[in-house]
């Protein structure tokens, strides 16, 4: 009987350590997804800001030509 209940306790404590470490593989996914939008952001960042820019501008003129 007591080895019985033993093995019980065993398997719940495994299962227990198995959620931390899926856990812990969440967590390294998600820094990971964040450092690479991070990286695009500041890759593209410069090619971005021109492009709405640009597009402001144009905006701007054809809002003023009207007038």
């Amino acid at each position: 009987m007591l080895d019985y209940l033993r093995i019980v306790l065993n398997a719940r404590l495994a299962k227990m350590d198995e959620r931390g470490a899926s856990a812990v593989e969440y967590g390294l996914l998600i820094a990971g997804i964040a450092a690479l939008i991070v990286l695009i952001v500041f890759v593209f960042g410069g090619a971005l800001n021109q492009i709405f820019q640009d597009t402001c501008d144009s905006v701007t003129q054809s809002s003023t030509a009207t007038c």
